[in-house]
């Protein structure tokens, strides 16, 4: 299903479109290097592949996970030998190139600037960290999107449809579809292969072919000295039946599914929803990223732990987990909570809900879900206080009022030369010289010196703070 030239690919359209720089580097057969930085199975070594299909160049593809410099300079020697005899330039593909180290690299670096080879490098980390300057600057760098749900949809049909995919020998439900959309969460690659495992289990006779074939097997072949299958329908099939008077056999693939129920003998596999979880272990979650269910389970899962339900909160939480949500997403929200909904009733909420939020971030799912429920638990059962983001609010509301007011002179920055001689900093208190480490001076502009915006609540930790606040306040303003 690798796409044969730069329309068949989906999805990039910000890279693909008419006069972007890619296209005008391919169309006019110009010498370029470039870095491709995205996500996996969005397409970077399928637009490597295309670049060389597309301007007849010769394709070595050097995985930086097993190769060394040693690999490396081979393939650009060979690469110089083949420009030398025939004049063929090579697209040298190196694939997860951030995997290479700085001498590695360096190999690179001659061949990239004489233009020995068309350079494609492939990389899922930020090649500003992880790839060398000098290799950087001599190269275009393209980043690539996740592909969207309507690019994965065109995948999955293309691939129902196309000839070197099922071919129409395997009809897929609309529901079975769209749970396959989900489950690839923007990742082609994935989403194929769910496909074959899906179409594989629904063949009654076990003989569906595979989607793809297995990567590099027309190099296979030809090392065996075999002759690769031909094409379907070979080229020139349809005018050598012609020739002989006889009648074609219907167009392949079929126009519409029904046409291949028929040839199939109405037997032709049917791909369900059930199929497709029992493929990939996976059961279909009633969950849209875009629309209502995203926005209302999100809403009921804040709401189940501000309602101080651990249980329902984690149910909550998995079928997002489930339905492929972004834990970064889940992450945030949790932190918002824990300040928002906790606050000071429980200061060690917000350490537990941010050292999540890291942890989802350094190892990822599947392992971080364990990480998000202890912080869901912790959440749903810390004392609750909204006193934070009212206090927040009201400051802010204020200020919005254009209730601002001038910094009492005493608080200003004095650290500067001529400060002293504008009064800055002029009988400034510093509390540590006082007892108990307080002492009475205005610290409010004037006109909001009698605001009182923080009213904290006599829940959990936060019943000591309210006392220690209250006393301070009548304290700090001689009441």
């Amino acid at each position: 299903m690798r796409p044969r030239t730069l329309d068949e690919v989906i999805g990039q359209r910000h890279l693909l479109g008419p006069g972007t720089p890619l296209r005008r580097l391919v169309e006019s057969e110009a010498p370029m290097s470039l870095f491709l930085w995205g996500p996996p199975g969005t397409g970077k070594t399928t637009l490597a592949y295309v670049v060389s299909n597309v301007t007849k160049r010769r394709f070595v593809e050097v995985s930086a996970v097993s190769a060394g410099v040693k690999d490396v300079r081979a393939a650009i020697d060979n690469a110089r030998r083949e420009l030398g005899m025939t004049g063929r330039q090579t697209v040298l593909f190196v694939d997860e190139v951030h995997r290479f180290n700085k001498a590695q690299q360096d190999a690179l670096l001659p061949a990239v600037e004489n233009r020995w080879v068309t350079f494609i490098g492939a990389t899922t980390e930020n090649p500003f960290f992880s790839v060398i300057s000098p290799l950087l600057s001599r190269s275009l760098l393209l980043t690539l999107e996740s592909l969207s749900e309507d690019d994965i949809r065109v995948v999955l049909e293309r691939a129902v449809s196309d000839p070197r995919g099922l071919g129409g020998r395997a009809t897929l439900a609309p529901e079975a579809l769209e749970h396959l959309v989900r489950l690839a969460g923007g990742d082609a690659r994935r989403s194929l292969t769910y496909l074959e495992a899906a179409a594989l289990l629904a063949d009654p006779t076990g003989g569906m072919p595979p989607v793809s074939p297995p990567k590099g097997e027309e190099e296979a072949i030809a090392s065996r000295g075999e002759q690769a299958p031909p094409a379907f329908p070979p080229k020139g099939e349809e005018e050598a039946i012609a020739s002989r008077g006889e009648q074609a056999p219907p167009a392949f693939p079929p126009k519409s599914e029904e046409e291949a129920i028929v040839r199939c003998g109405d037997q032709a596999p049917r791909i369900t929803v059930e199929v497709v979880e029992k493929a990939v272990d996976k059961a279909a979650v009633r969950y849209d990223r875009q629309g209502d269910q995203h926005y209302d389970v999100i809403s009921a899962f804040i709401k189940s732990m501000r309602g101080s339900d651990a249980d329902a909160a984690l149910h909550y939480l998995a079928r997002m987990i489930e339905a492929g949500e972004d834990p970064r997403f889940i992450a945030r929200r949790i932190v918002i909570f824990a300040s928002e909904d906790v606050g000071m009733a429980d200061p060690t909420c917000l350490q537990t809900a941010v050292a999540a939020a890291q942890a989802v971030q350094l190892i990822g799912l599947p392992e971080g879900q364990i990480n998000l429920a202890h912080a869901v638990i912790h959440c749903a059962l810390a004392p609750k206080s909204n006193a934070v983001v009212k206090a927040i609010g009201a400051a802010i509301g204020d200020v919005r009022r254009g209730l601002i007011g001038q910094v009492p002179g005493h608080l200003r920055d004095a650290h500067y030369p001529g400060a002293a001689k504008l009064g800055h900093g002029d009988g400034y208190k510093y509390p540590h010289d006082f007892e108990h480490g307080v002492v009475r001076q205005d610290y409010a502009p004037e006109q909001v010196r009698d605001r009182r915006y923080y009213e904290p609540t006599r829940h959990g930790a936060e019943a000591p703070v309210a006392d220690r606040w209250s006393k301070i306040r009548d304290f700090l303003r001689g009441s």
